[in-house]
């Protein structure tokens, strides 16, 4: 039996809880409204940019912000209501495709639930789980109420198809449609050569990493001071996290100059020789801008013990993860300490073989992350329309 007349407005469900979702999302908008004119509707749940597209967003976006296993648990009766009003509203809207985005602790339980109800609604998943670092069990799971995962990191089709996922595709990485915005010109190369070097901090974009991880941060660079190690510090963070960045920094022997906005941040990483950054993807926007870098990552004592337990790869450095190769080094927990992180900075902001051996790893970026001709959105938008137009037949 057809489900829709062919010729038939289509209408897609998108979901996006944060603003890096709320981003893919709305440029797969602007590809399908490129393509589909007016016989495109759209319905769900997004940020500011997706609503610029066209999307009167069921609830604000700021409610499900919700990173960590503790923070899941606190906010668990709010997450749990807001589950069932989003899945009433996409049995209610009938669309022709659920399009999720990120986000797996509100996402997926939306999606199995709408599974269970409303079978005949094809569901894309854009950004895979880490069905590679933890909780492998995930993917042969997601295959039950997934039709499609789009990837944006080259190894996870082959990670989904050994553990019996779904059908997935790599579509590329929104990075690399941002190249130019990372990577110096002739003017600030000479200032990433000079002297004194610029030296990025990124600390995290959530109150609890800012709090966790600035004291380390100023001892790093105390450290420095004491061995004679003069660095230009600066600090990109985002506008409501300043007051506490500036609270946490007026004690701080090396004041660093503090910018906000991701003009400023990407300026920063463009003159930068080298960073001390918290991990997650800004490892890889460092890696791909050619800026060497010393991670870390301090978390609540549980997170720590349940990390311990579940992950399965060598590094939590997405760069690292990449590349193949473990070449950014990583300081965890306990090992997360200015003895450790001052020493490997030193090694970086020389001419050293350990700074080499990160820019020749990172050189390797282009060709490892390559989608040829065509943007990630336009790819997630092809995959998008088959899974539709595939369903609509039906």
């Amino acid at each position: 039996m057809m489900q829709k007349a062919i010729g038939s407005p289509r209408k897609i469900f998108l979901i996006a809880t944060e603003p890096s979702g709320d981003h893919l999302g709305a440029a797969l908008m602007k590809e399908l409204h490129r393509r589909f004119g007016n016989e495109i509707e759209f319905a769900g749940i997004g940020g500011r940019e997706m609503e610029e597209q066209g999307i009167v967003s069921l609830f604000p976006i700021g409610d499900l912000a919700i990173v960590g296993f503790t923070a899941v648990v606190r906010q668990l009766p709010m997450l749990l209501r807001r589950i069932r009003e989003a899945v009433s509203a996409i049995v209610q809207a009938k669309p022709d495709v659920l399009v999720i985005i990120d986000s797996p602790d509100f996402t997926h339980r939306v999606a199995k639930k709408v599974r269970k109800i409303a079978s005949s609604i094809p569901i894309v998943d854009y950004v895979s789980p880490t069905i590679w670092a933890w909780r492998p069990g995930r993917a042969r799971a997601m295959a039950r109420y997934v039709d499609h995962v789009l990837a944006v990191l080259p190894f996870e089709p082959e990670e989904h198809r050994k553990l019996g996922g779904p059908a997935c595709t790599y579509i590329g990485h929104p990075l690399i449609e941002r190249l130019d915005t990372l990577r110096p010109d002739a003017q600030e190369r000479q200032r990433r050569d000079g002297s004194p070097p610029v030296l990025v901090l990124l600390p995290g974009s959530r109150r609890g990493e800012v709090r966790h991880h600035m004291p380390v941060f100023g001892e790093a660079l105390a450290a420095l001071r004491e061995q004679g190690v003069v660095v230009e510090a600066v600090l990109p963070t985002l506008p409501h996290l300043v007051d506490a960045v500036n609270a946490a920094v007026a004690q701080w022997p090396v004041r660093p100059r503090i910018v906000t906005g991701e003009v400023e941040k990407r300026a920063a990483f463009r003159n930068a020789r080298a960073a001390l950054a918290k991990s997650g993807t800004v490892t890889l926007e460092l890696a791909l801008a050619g800026v060497p870098m010393v991670t870390l990552y301090r978390g609540t004592a549980m997170e720590a013990w349940v990390a311990r337990r579940v992950v399965r790869v060598s590094s939590i450095i997405l760069a690292n993860l990449v590349i193949g190769e473990n070449v950014i080094p990583e300081f965890h927990q306990e090992e997360c300490t200015a003895q450790n992180l001052a020493p490997a900075l030193l090694n970086i902001l020389d001419d050293t073989p350990q700074r080499r051996r990160q820019l020749e790893a990172f050189a390797k970026l282009d060709r490892i992350m390559d989608t040829g001709a065509r943007s990630p959105s336009e790819a997630a938008a092809d995959v998008v329309i088959s899974v539709m137009e595939k369903a609509r037949q039906k």
